[in-house]
């Protein structure tokens, strides 16, 4: 790293649990955003601040002035325009040193897999389960890590997905099948708070930080399966494993038509 790339991310790597070649590996990564919302926007804010080399900003909406009580990354001017590309330049008004470009389009089945090619994580953040459905099988199929996080009035849940690999379970395997539906509650319908927003969008940057630094330094366990239920009223934290479900339409005939899994 040039000398100022190094006074930029010096308290990273003076943590023991990153160092010189975590930050290195961070600066070398890719990361899939899913969805520039509540979620999306203090995600993409901490992850661009730990200099994740290359980013990729996926939503098909637009900024309206109801966002910006949450989605941190947007400012009175944005309103109208298309959300990936407003993150997209704060991206590169931020830190030019990153690379980000943005879909302005609705992840589905049929493009899930060209849009997350050569991702080291996606980080999905979006608002209804057929997108996730959608995504979690698309990183199944192409043996990438997947960073779920969500959020339900006050609770939020937030947990990495490795099911290419043998033995780890998918987001399929967590919520089944019967949410492949597009309708699900809104925000809209139900409200939310900007600040509970703001710590699933901080606390799935750093899930997906730990998947990056895996192998690299002491910060790389990315805790596979384990959700972590956030809950902002009392405020508290739980854990609970998701186990592999041997019927997986997701997982399961990926790995067993498979000789071995992606490391």
């Amino acid at each position: 790293m040039t000398p100022d790339r190094l006074d930029r991310f010096a308290r990273h790597i003076v943590l023991p649990e990153v160092g010189a070649m975590g930050q290195a590996k961070l600066a070398q990564s890719h990361v899939v955003l899913i969805g520039m919302g509540g979620i999306g926007s203090p995600a993409l804010q901490y992850l661009a601040g730990a200099g994740i080399g290359r980013l990729t900003l996926v939503d098909d909406d637009v900024v309206e002035a109801s966002n910006l009580q949450r989605q941190t990354v947007y400012a009175q001017a944005d309103i109208g325009k298309a959300k990936a590309e407003a993150a997209a330049a704060w991206v590169q008004a931020f830190d030019p040193a990153l690379e980000v470009s943005a879909h302005v389009l609705r992840i589905k089945r049929d493009n899930a897999a060209s849009l997350i090619a050569g991702a080291d994580v996606v980080l999905d953040g979006c608002d209804n389960f057929a997108t996730r459905l959608a995504v979690s099988d698309a990183c199944v199929k192409a043996g990438v890590p997947l960073t779920s996080a969500a959020l339900g009035r006050f609770q939020g849940q937030v947990a990495n997905f490795a099911g290419h690999r043998e033995d780890h379970a998918c987001y399929r395997c967590f919520v089944g099948d019967a949410f492949d539906a597009e309708d699900c509650d809104t925000c809209a319908d139900l409200g939310v708070l900007g600040a509970m927003v703001g710590m699933v969008g901080a606390f799935g940057a750093m899930a997906a930080m730990r998947v990056l630094l895996e192998g690299v330094s002491t910060l790389g366990d990315p805790q596979w399966g384990q959700l972590h239920v956030l809950d902002g009223l009392k405020p508290s934290l739980r854990t609970m494993r998701i186990a592999r479900d041997p019927e997986c339409r997701g997982c399961s005939s990926r790995l067993s038509g498979s000789a071995g899994a992606h490391p």
